[in-house]
C-alpha cells in the first residue's frame, strides 16, 4: 500500500514553501493537482508522473491519486496556499475514509502558507485580532448563505478576508458585499487588496470600504476588510491587538 500526502504549496514561490511540503513533493512518485498549480512548481517535478486537471475536476484527480496510492506509489496531491483552507484535504480525506479501513493508503495532510497569511504580510498586520474568512464563490455554496455570513461577520466586527472575490462570471457580488458591510462599518474602513501574492505580478492596493470596488480585483486577488479599529499608516494596514504603547 502506498501513501498520499495532501500538500499546501503556499503561494507557489518555492522560497516560501515549507521544508516539509517541499520534501513531500520531491519524494513523491506521482503528483496530482490543478494545472495552474502544477506549473508553479514544475521545477521540482522532473521525472514524476503528473496527474494534472482543469478546474472543477477535483473529484476525478483525487480518485486517480488514490488509485495510484493503492497500487503502492507515493503520491502528493497539491493545493495552493494551505491544503485545509479551501483546498484538497477535505475531499481526499473523505474519499479515503469511505474505503474499508484495511484498504486505505497511508494519509498525511501537510500545512502550507494560506493566501490570507501571505496577503496579510504584504499589507502589514491586518489580522492581529479576530477575523473571518469567507469565499465569495457560489459554485458549492448558495449566494444567500454567503451574504448571511458576510452580514454576521460584519455585525461582529471581525476583520474579514474574502477569497475568490471576483471572476469573469461573477461581476456583481463584490458590490453586494460592499453594500452589506456599509450597513455596519464606516465608509473609511481600510480595505487591502493583494493580487498574485508571492508570485510574478504581485500587487498591493490599500483603499477604503467606500471605494475598493473601483480597484482592480480578480480571482487571483485576496481582499482584507478591516474592523472598526483597523488603521493605515505609511501604506500599511494595522489592526491593533490592544497593547499599551
Amino acid at each position: 500500500m502506498g501513501k498520499i500526502s495532501v500538500v499546501g504549496i503556499g503561494t507557489g514561490n518555492l522560497d516560501e514553501m515549507t521544508p516539509k511540503a517541499r520534501k513531500a513533493i520531491e519524494s513523491a512518485e506521482v503528483v496530482a493537482g490543478y494545472n495552474t498549480y502544477i506549473k508553479l512548481i514544475e521545477k521540482i517535478l522532473v521525472g514524476k508522473k503528473i496527474i494534472g486537471r482543469a478546474m472543477m475536476q477535483e473529484v476525478e484527480r483525487s480518485q486517480l491519486a488514490i488509485q495510484e496510492a493503492l497500487s503502492g506509489r507515493n503520491v502528493a496531491v497539491i493545493s495552493s496556499g494551505d491544503a485545509g483552507v479551501y483546498g484538497m484535504a477535505g475531499l481526499v480525506l473523505e474519499m479515503i475514509l469511505n474505503l474499508p479501513e484495511e484498504n486505505r493508503p497511508q494519509f498525511e495532510i501537510i500545512a502550507g502558507v494560506s493566501a490570507v497569511n501571505a496577503a496579510a504580510a504584504i499589507l502589514g498586520a491586518p489580522l492581529m485580532h479576530d477575523f473571518a474568512i469567507i469565499s465569495l464563490s457560489d459554485l458549492m455554496t448558495s449566494w444567500e448563505l454567503i451574504k448571511r455570513r458576510v452580514s454576521s461577520a460584519a455585525q461582529s466586527d471581525f476583520v474579514i478576508a474574502l477569497y475568490n472575490p471576483k471572476s469573469k462570471r461573477r461581476t456583481t457580488q463584490l458590490a453586494e458585499v460592499q453594500k452589506i458591510l456599509l450597513e455596519f462599518r464606516d465608509k473609511n474602513t481600510p480595505v487591502g487588496i493583494v493580487t498574485n501574492a508571492g508570485r510574478e505580478g504581485e500587487s498591493k492596493t490599500i483603499s477604503t470600504l467606500e471605494n475598493f470596488i473601483q480597484e482592480e480585483v480578480n480571482m487571483f486577488s485576496l481582499v482584507i476588510i478591516g474592523n472598526s479599529q483597523t488603521f493605515v499608516k505609511d501604506n500599511f494596514m494595522i489592526t491593533p491587538r490592544g497593547y499599551d504603547l
